[in-house]
């Protein structure tokens, strides 16, 4: 069994590399804030030489056999299979998430990893199409598009990382890789040594432990890089897509979210609330497809807020190590300062609290607002926190208008006992996913994953990342020589 806290370096050119920043950042545990390791700061200089080597070794990678990426491919998930324990404790212990959490992340970077295994066959296959040109025959291929510059947070570090990283490279793409350096371990560095261990050539991936302060907008503007994959925040999504705009290049952005829960007029009030108490409170609320607004009919709103609050005071929270933690912390006392801010601003504007909860370090316990104005500014705010608000609707009609009333539009959930009329407000539900008696957390990557408005462009999942991840290529031949008119 590895030690991973022993990879606290990048992972540059085949080697674990020591950072030539000058500087450190500490990886500490939020809840207790012991720490687990240091990570030295790698320097501009070594950003240049991982993409300037990304872009060497893509040449030769780009033209393995498949059956050459998916052995690779293979060994890498049987690596992580067999260091399940290890990275399960260090994704709980950095992300401050639940061992639930931690082991439903596992899971979900190994389905991505071993859906990948499909792809490898996706690049220089051709189909033909028809050609209005007597005897010329068209030929159209997908080849790989050739660097990707991949950036992922620290709130489902190994999974959104992964599933950006193993469809790349089965595509026959190089991948330079940077991670939030709170989850530096589980969002690069275990992901690196499985590769490594997996025999993958070097320079073929490579992850950059370092900060902004240090490259700036480096891992956009690189030459050598042909796609941004960014999860996180909009305004930083923004921005790379202004910088990706000026230089031509590709994005696939997921971005944040203000996901409506809807509980229709005929829906089961019970079912509805397990829904609402996993989807909101998995991971502390801090994923992009958490329940940000609950909004419910008015003939189901009393006995929903009720039967609500009481299972919301009965969540178990403390330390996350503790396998019956269900609220862990937050990510870091900033984050946790932003949440009391908006909690003690919600307040201040009157908004009515049904449930109040208490501030323990970085951890906070559930606040549960009612009656809220969707119009407020607690309604339109990307909370990432413990931290609902319940909406009433007039109507059915009025729960859709209503949830479509935000800038974001990335997940979404409707509860009725009338399925068909579920799949039809679905479609009229202004977002990416819509999931008819669920909650807005899903993910997998057999769907087409992400979001429209402000929550972010392009789509994750196979069928939708070999167009991102690919170049389509276009070779005519003439099979009988052509007249031409002069």
């Amino acid at each position: 069994m590895e030690k991973f806290e022993q990879f606290n370096k990048s992972f540059i050119d085949g080697e674990w590399t020591e950072g030539k920043n000058g500087r450190t950042v500490e990886d500490r545990d939020p809840y207790d804030q012991s720490l687990i390791t240091t990570f030295s700061l790698a320097s501009l200089d070594q950003l240049h030489k991982a993409f300037e080597t990304a872009k060497e070794a893509q040449k030769e990678w780009g033209k393995t056999k498949p059956e050459e990426r998916l052995e690779i491919l293979k060994k890498a998930s049987d690596y992580l299979r067999t260091n399940r324990e290890e990275v399960v404790g260090i994704v709980s212990r950095e992300t401050g998430g639940s061992v639930i959490k931690a082991n439903v992340e596992f899971d979900l970077s190994l389905e991505y990893l071993e859906a990948s295994f499909n792809l490898v066959d996706k690049v220089y296959q051709h189909r033909e199409v028809q050609s209005s040109v007597e005897a010329k025959k068209n030929y159209v291929y997908r080849l790989p598009l050739g660097v990707i510059t991949s950036i992922s947070p620290f709130n489902f570090p190994m999974n959104l990382s992964m599933r950006t990283i193993a469809p790349a490279l089965a595509l026959g793409n190089t991948v330079v890789h940077k991670p939030d350096t709170q989850t530096g371990l589980s969002g690069g560095s275990i992901i690196a040594r499985a590769f490594e261990a997996a025999g993958l050539p070097k320079s073929v991936f490579q992850v950059i432990q370092t900060d902004l302060q240090e490259i700036g907008d480096e891992m956009l503007t690189s030459p050598h890089s042909g796609l941004i994959s960014f999860t996180g925040s909009t305004p930083v999504g923004q921005h790379i897509g202004e910088i990706a705009g000026k230089l031509l290049k590709r994005v696939a952005l997921e971005l944040g979210g203000n996901n409506p829960f809807i509980v229709l007029s005929d829906a089961d009030v019970d079912r509805a609330v397990d829904a609402a108490i996993f989807g909101k409170f998995i991971h502390q609320g801090q994923i992009c497809m958490i329940i940000n607004r609950i909004i419910i009919h008015k003939d189901k709103y009393d006995e929903f807020v009720q039967k609500y609050v009481e299972r919301v005071k009965q969540i178990p929270y403390g330390d996350p190590k503790d396998p019956k933690t269900i609220i862990g912390p937050l990510i870091n006392e900033r984050q946790a300062d932003k949440a009391m801010e908006i909690i003690e601003q919600a307040k201040a504007e009157g908004n009515k609290l049904a449930l109040e909860g208490q501030r323990m370090g970085n951890l906070l316990t559930p606040y549960v607002f009612v009656d809220v104005d969707n119009k407020s500014k607690l309604a339109q705010t990307e909370l990432f926190a413990p931290i609902s608000t319940i909406i009433k609707a007039e109507s059915d009609e009025r729960a859709i208008e209503l949830a479509n009333d935000t800038e974001y539009g990335l997940s979404s959930a409707i509860f009725t006992n009338d399925l068909e009329k579920g799949r039809e407000l679905g479609l009229k539900v202004e977002s990416g996913m819509t999931h008819i008696n669920d909650q807005t957390v899903n993910d997998s990557p057999s769907v087409p994953f992400g979001g429209t408005k402000a929550s972010g462009m392009g789509r994750f999942g196979n069928e939708w990342i070999v167009e991102e991840f690919t170049v389509t290529k276009w070779i005519s031949v003439q099979t009988e020589y052509r007249k031409y008119p002069f």
